[in-house]
This record gives structure tokens, C-alpha cells and sequence, in this order.
């Protein structure tokens, strides 16, 4: 295990220092952090700050963002230079990741994209629930993920989420989503 694989240690007294790579990684994570909420505020100066419903204008959220990522980013760097982050726990789970979860769950999210205006959001979406379960299965170690029981319970369980999704935009709120019908209820 490398020094990078393994969690910093605490700089509490009488404990072991941090290292010098874990604390240049933390640093940058921290600028980056802060370099994401400045590029934020940035964006939100071409933001209208005319005041709407209740006082508050359109660019109030993204301003309370970016103001607390760059407070975050900044203290993370405070803290990363003065002995690295503190009390972090032990990582669980693999030591390296398990890219063909990654690929299945990929896969769900690409072909949602684009197949959502060919077959429709209930079925694309049932599609990504089903690829994505299928890689998180494979990632713990499930058994019988090829079963094609669990095949079919996982598309099931994908349409029985994604349908109300669907009914909900459509029906009720009036959003238009693709659909395989133009009745708004498929």
C-alpha cells in the first residue's frame, strides 16, 4: 500500500505527523475547492439582482454558494498546512476501484441519454436503473446477478420508479418529457 493509498494520520500530539504528499494533496484539494467558488461568484456576477418574489433577486443562491465554497476551500488549505486534515477515519471498501461497475453504470447513464426522445423517459430511465443496479450488484459481490430473475426484477422496479416520475412532470406539473405516446401518460 502506497502513502497515497493510505489515510493521513493525525498531527495530535504525541501522534505521527502527516506526510508531506498528503498534505500537498489536501492543500490542493482545498485551492480547488476555493478556485470552484471563486469561478462560481464569477458566473454569478452575469446573474439580474433584481429583487423577485420575497426580496430575494435570481443571483442570491449562486452567491451563497460560491461565498461558502470559497470559505470552505479556504479553510481547507488553512488546514492542510497547518498538519493536514484532522481525524479523518480509516477509507473502507477496495483498495482500487472496480472499473466494470463503473462501465455498467456508464453505460446506464449514456443510453438514458440517448435514447430518452427514441423510446421515451420511463423506459430509458427503467433502462439506466437497470444497468446501474446491475453494476452496483456486480460491485459488492452479489450472487446471481446474471439470473435473469434479478434481470427482471430490477427493469420492474426501474419502471415502477421512473412511471410516477413521469405522471408527476407530466400530468401535474405540465412538463413536457419525452414519451412514447403524445397522451402524456407513457
Amino acid at each position: 500500500m502506497s502513502s497515497i493509498d493510505s489515510p493521513p494520520t493525525s498531527s495530535a500530539p504525541g501522534g505521527p505527523e502527516t506526510s508531506a504528499q498528503a498534505i500537498f494533496i489536501q492543500t490542493l484539494v482545498g485551492a480547488g475547492v476555493a478556485v470552484t467558488g471563486i469561478a462560481l461568484g464569477y458566473g454569478a456576477l452575469g446573474i439580474s439582482s433584481e429583487a423577485g418574489y420575497g426580496g430575494v433577486g435570481p443571483n442570491f443562491l449562486p452567491w451563497l454558494c460560491a461565498i461558502a465554497l470559497t470559505v470552505c476551500g479556504v479553510w481547507m488549505v488553512w488546514e492542510a498546512r497547518t498538519g493536514g486534515f484532522r481525524e479523518l477515519e480509516t477509507p473502507s471498501g477496495a483498495a482500487r476501484g472496480y472499473w466494470i461497475g463503473f462501465v455498467w453504470v456508464s453505460a446506464g447513464l449514456l443510453l438514458n441519454a440517448a435514447l430518452i426522445v427514441k423510446i421515451g423517459f420511463i423506459l430509458s430511465c427503467a433502462l439506466c436503473y437497470l444497468l446501474a443496479v446491475q453494476g452496483l450488484r456486480r460491485a459488492s459481490g452479489q450472487p446471481r446477478v446474471d439470473d435473469p430473475r434479478t434481470w427482471a426484477v430490477d427493469a420492474i422496479t426501474g419502471i415502477v420508479i421512473s412511471a410516477p416520475v413521469f405522471w408527476m412532470f407530466t400530468q401535474f406539473l405540465a412538463i413536457n418529457l419525452p414519451g412514447l405516446t403524445s397522451t402524456g401518460w407513457l
